[in-house]
């Protein structure tokens, strides 16, 4: 058997993942097109999915979406330029900026999280509530687990630890 149909036969845990990825992706992005926001791409995701209504830092975006710094700055530039997030001083550290939501990415971040949650309802009653509750356990687990994997920290793809 070649591998291509093996690992379509039997897909591994990245395969599945970024499938799951992509398709919920593909299905997030277009729903926003249709509801107003069309110029978002699904990279934008880096900073609008983790991003607090008050604002955050960029650090902490990096952080918790697993970008590197410069990678969310580009996405931060590309976001002001599209009028989603604006930059302001943080009150907290005069020298830091926080990345903050303009009234067009509050709306986005609303109908996102209301496309995410319909995509997630279809898929528990699909399966069962219970079943896709221990599976989303189980997931969230699994993510845990390979995030705190060494090789995996952003620190550790620079060589720093």
């Amino acid at each position: 058997m070649r591998r291509s149909e093996r690992k379509q036969i039997d897909p591994d845990l990245g395969i599945m993942a970024g499938q799951t990825l992509f398709a919920v992706q593909k299905e997030l992005f277009a729903a926003l097109a249709r509801e107003g926001h069309p110029h978002l791409k699904p990279r934008h995701g880096a900073v609008l999915a983790y991003l607090d209504e008050e604002g955050s830092r960029a650090t902490d975006l990096s952080q918790q979406s697993g970008q590197h710094k410069q990678v969310i700055g580009t996405l931060v530039d590309e976001l002001v330029e599209l009028g989603y997030v604006r930059r302001e001083p943080d009150p907290q550290d005069r020298r830091a900026k926080l990345i903050v939501p303009t009234p067009l990415g509050l709306d986005e971040m609303e109908r996102s999280d209301a496309i995410v949650a319909a995509i997630e309802r279809r898929h528990a009653e699909a399966l069962g509530e219970e079943v896709y509750t221990v599976f989303k356990r189980a997931f969230r687990q699994i993510t845990d687990l390979q995030r705190a994997h060494p090789s995996t920290s952003v620190a550790g793809e620079r060589g720093v630890s």
